[in-house]
């Protein structure tokens, strides 16, 4: 079963770290097989807002977008995915960002014209295998706004390995309840209304 740390932690929050904690599931027997962060390292991605989309002179397959990043002036990108349009609001890494598998973006002509940025795909930002254009985030998605704050990457996925007897254990609030029993933290558990 794998399970959400900060989602957990909002049912219950020991003070330890996740290491501690995963030590502490496992001495209990609810062995933990794996603690996996949800998404590599990368910086520098937040969220834009595309505002203008036309094609390249120079190429059949290359837009040229007008992109705000919340950094002031609008950014030209020169993009190649096939859903970028006008309106969306994607991931969009700047001048300097570090994306997983050592890639650095940096400004650069794409068929003579200036592209100071990339527009990404959820494959792009290692958090899909397979992607067929740019990660779409909803309308309200905050202009500007760090895309791991977001999306709430900085989390870890435990991996728990429950024996047959520990049925109790098989969901999030079994988990929560048993946490704050080996611990002593307080549990926040929700209140199912009476009908």
């Amino acid at each position: 079963m794998k399970l959400s740390e900060s989602w957990l932690r909002t049912l219950v929050n020991p003070k330890l770290s996740s290491e501690e904690l995963s030590h502490l599931l496992t001495m209990a027997g609810l062995e933990v097989e794996g603690l996996d962060p949800v998404a590599p390292q990368f910086n520098d991605v937040v969220v834009a807002h595309v505002l203008e989309v036309v094609k390249h002179p120079d190429a059949d397959r290359l837009n040229v977008c007008k992109v705000d990043t919340g950094r002031g002036e609008p950014t030209t990108i020169v993009c190649g995915a096939p859903n970028v349009a006008a309106g969306l609001r994607v991931p969009c890494a700047l001048p300097g960002a570090q994306l997983p598998g050592d890639f650095t973006i940096k400004i650069a002509k794409v068929r003579g014209i200036e592209s100071s940025g990339m527009l990404c795909s959820a494959k792009e930002l290692g958090i899909a295998e397979e992607a067929s254009g740019l990660l779409i985030l909803p309308g309200d998605a905050p202009v500007g706004q760090s895309i791991r704050e977001y999306l709430d990457l900085d989390d870890n996925l435990f991996e728990l390995k429950l024996t047959p007897n520990r049925a109790d254990c098989l969901s999030l609030l079994g988990i929560a309840r048993e946490v704050g029993a080996i611990t002593g933290a307080a549990t926040s558990l929700p209140v199912v209304p009476e009908e």
